[in-house]
């Protein structure tokens, strides 16, 4: 059940999953809100930076709690074009986000609908509402493609 405003904000992320595949980095893309407003925008940079947590969730995260001055992001709705892993679901349940909007399911490692409900509230201490399956087509496209895309390339 999303809105028009998910949409818009799920074609952000899009945007940021497409800056992803520039660096060879799984295309995954997510934007934190907060008041109708978009206050940090990131896509993965594991490959980029050779940082083993620097998925999209995580960034977007950290530069949210530095736009408000606050770790607490319980008046934020993180939106992501793929199901959050568990370390990123973790992060969420840590940083006390108000709510997840996420595109494509994550049959291999998503731990919000497919795999723990990590964001379920047991047995951890917070609940975050979710929201599934905004424009999770184009999200999965952008998925396949890049996995496609690298699935035929040569090997040298």
């Amino acid at each position: 059940m999303s809105d028009g405003r998910h949409d818009e904000w799920m074609q952000l992320a899009l945007d940021e999953a497409h800056a992803a595949v520039e660096h060879g980095d799984v295309p995954v893309g997510a934007v934190v809100v907060r008041n109708g407003s978009v206050i940090a925008a990131r896509h993965n940079e594991r490959e980029l930076t050779d940082d083993p947590v620097a998925h999209a969730e995580v960034l977007a995260l950290r530069d949210a709690a530095a736009h408000i001055g606050n770790w607490r992001l319980d008046e934020c709705t993180l939106i992501v074009t793929l199901e959050p892993c568990a370390m990123c679901a973790g992060a969420m349940v840590n940083a006390r986000v108000g709510s997840l909007v996420f595109g494509a399911v994550d049959p291999k490692a998503g731990a919000v609908i497919s795999h723990f409900g990590l964001l379920d509230g047991a047995p951890l201490n917070h609940r975050v509402p979710t929201i599934a399956g905004v424009r999770s087509e184009e999200c999965g496209d952008v998925l396949r493609a890049f996995f496609r895309a690298r699935r035929s390339r040569p090997t040298t």
